[in-house]
Order: C-alpha cells, then structure tokens, then sequence
C-alpha cells in the first residue's frame, strides 16, 4: 500500500472536520447582551439641571401646605396639623438607619442596601409585617438635611450598594429634598423607593428625576379585601396606575456585571392565605399592562402579626365565641402550595423574570 493511501483516511477526517467548522461559523449570530446589562451607571438624580433641582424644592413645599401625596387627599397644610399618616412638615421620623441583609439578592448585594425605614404610614394593613415601625410613631426626628446626612454616612462608612427608602409615601417632599442635598455632599449611589404602591401620581411626579429603582408591592386585588385588610377603599385602582407610571420613568429592572441592581422596577406581592386568586389576578394584569420582561417577586414570608389572630373586640358572651380572634381568615402561614400557584399563574401570564432563593443555598446575584 503506497503512503498515500495510508494518509488518505486521515486526510478524509481534517477536511471533515474543516467543514464541520466552517458550517458551524457560517451559522454563528451575533450574541447581544440583555438589554438590562449596564455597563455603568450614573444616579438619575445627578442628570437634572439645578433649575430642575430648585423646581422640585419648591413643589415639595407646596406639598407640605396643602398635603396631597396619597388618594386619602387629607389637604392639609402639614406644617400646621398632621393628616392620616401623623406625619407633619418640618421633619420625618425614622425608626431604623443601617446596612440591611433582607432585601432582595440584586437590592442588597454584598454590603447590604442602605435602609432608612420611616415611622408612619398611610395604610392601615391588619396584617403589617413591619406594625412595630409603620403603626407607631417610634423613632427620632431628622431634618431633610439630616437625612441627607445619613445618606452619606451609608456611602461612606456603610459601603452599601443603594439608599433604600423604606415605607416614604408619606414623607415624599421631605425625601426629595433629602436627595437634592445629599447630590451636593457628593452622594453618588442609586436611589430605591420602597412602597406600598399607594401613591398619588402627583407625588411620583416630583420623584421622577430622583428614584432610580422603584420596589413597589401590590398587595391585594379586591376593594373588598383592601377595605377589610388594609382599610383603603380604592387601594387596587392607585397601585395599578402607580406602578405604571414608576415603570414609565425607570423601565424594566437593570443590572451592571457584578449582578447589583441600578435602574429600573421590581414588583413585590405578598401571597396571602387562601389569596391565590388575586395573586393570579396580579401577575396577569401586570403582564398584560406593564411589561413581560418586569422583574418580580412572589413572596412567601406572611405569617399572622400586628391585628391578626388578636381577641376580638368587646366579646363578653360565653368562652367558645371568646377563642374567636380577629381576621381568623389570615391567622395562619401561608402553604407553600399557595405560591407556587401564584408562580404557575405568572409563568403562564408570560412573567420570567423572578427573584429566585440561590439553590446552593448561600448567596446568589
């Protein structure tokens, strides 16, 4: 056998694989990032113009005299009577100012998000996971200045990813002009508004320029379950037009490389028990009229507090009817399996963008 045709099989085999090659180039695309990768990112509020600053500070007073920052329209001049929230205008009251590991993954990365979470609010939720700080008037008192301050010290000592405004429907004049005085101390970190979605559009207006990343939660989706359990009568109707117009300032949930969160709108709900229909409600409407590619989070972590599972009021009869507590419908934990209904329903509305547990079970961005 002459050595050519020795050499001939593996010459059969290169030019073999030379064509597998060359189709396999042929048939390469492009590969383009997902349009949610930043690769850097600069605050929102370092994009506005001073005169744009200095309209702002004076919205944020006009709102403090004839008080409008929630469908409630208490109307009054803050600086002289406080409405639902019990909140006046000179000053905010905080409960708690810290380094928070209990945020979403992509919220508190490796530092933590920088917390401030107001006393007050403008619900009344029966079943509030945070009663201790939202129903009660505990804290200390800070100036807009002071709060800017703080900021500042959650930079520059804290190292945390983001200033994260927890329960600020109430205190939005103030947290503006907060942020508008932390921009001229150097502050250089995004901005998380962190709500119950009871907001009036009025109120988001004069965050628009200054929110980066918007955490609404949607909690309920019936007027009678929000009159009962949150005691607002059109909680539904506000937190449908809040969050769309949050998402039209700020778009879909935005990351930089390192997996942090920059920009952009993550939807929180709360199932409830025996709450999987309007969880189903939700996720469906929020595919349908915000967008497919939001980011959300269906949360699993209700168990009974504040007013649920308490001995009703003004029961004097006989010790069966004494052991009935108050909202006995909600005084258990929510079932896994409750969730995962939420879940399925989502995944069908066309939702895939999910806050998901790290299945090593240690942290994931």
């Amino acid at each position: 056998m002459s050595l050519l045709s020795r050499a001939a099989p593996a010459l059969k085999h290169i030019r073999e694989q030379h064509s597998r090659l060359a189709a396999r180039q042929a048939r390469r695309s492009l590969h383009l990032a997902p349009p949610w990768l930043l690769d850097d990112y600069t605050p929102r509020y370092h994009l506005i113009s001073s005169t744009e600053a200095a309209k702002k500070r004076s919205q944020a007073y006009a709102h403090l005299r004839e008080c409008n920052l929630c469908p409630r329209l208490c109307g009054v001049n803050r600086y002289e009577k406080t409405g639902v929230c019990l909140i006046g205008a000179e000053t905010v009251k905080v409960s708690t100012i810290a380094p928070h590991h209990g945020e979403e993954p992509c919220i508190q990365g490796h530092n933590g998000s920088g917390s401030v979470f107001f006393s007050g609010c403008n619900l009344r939720c029966v079943f509030c996971q945070n009663h201790d700080i939202a129903h009660q008037r505990n804290g200390f008192d800070l100036t807009p200045e002071q709060l800017a301050e703080w900021y500042m010290k959650l930079q520059d000592i804290g190292r945390v990813h983001n200033i994260n405004l927890v329960t600020p429907e109430h205190v939005v004049p103030q947290v503006a002009l907060s942020i508008l005085h932390a921009r001229e101390l150097g502050l250089r970190l995004p901005i998380v508004y962190n709500t119950s979605s009871f907001d009036s559009l009025e109120s988001l207006a004069l965050l628009d320029g200054l929110v980066d990343i918007y955490l609404p939660d949607f909690k309920v989706w019936e007027s009678s379950t929000s009159k009962r359990l949150l005691k607002a009568d059109d909680y539904t109707a506000t937190a449908k037009e809040s969050i769309k117009a949050m998402h039209a300032q700020v778009g879909d949930l935005c990351f930089t490389a390192d997996g942090i969160a920059k920009k952009g709108v993550l939807v929180r709900h709360l199932v409830m028990p025996d709450g999987v229909n309007e969880g189903r409600a939700i996720v469906r409407w929020l595919a349908e009229n915000v967008s497919k590619d939001i980011m959300v989070h269906i949360m699993e972590q209700y168990f009974p507090r504040a007013h649920v599972g308490k001995p009703r009021r003004g029961v004097t009869a006989s010790s069966e009817i004494k052991a009935k507590v108050r909202y006995e419908e909600i005084n258990r934990p929510v079932d896994l399996s409750e969730v995962a209904g939420v879940r399925a329903a989502a995944q069908e509305a066309g939702l895939y963008r999910f806050v998901e547990v790290a299945g090593h079970g240690g942290f994931n961005i």
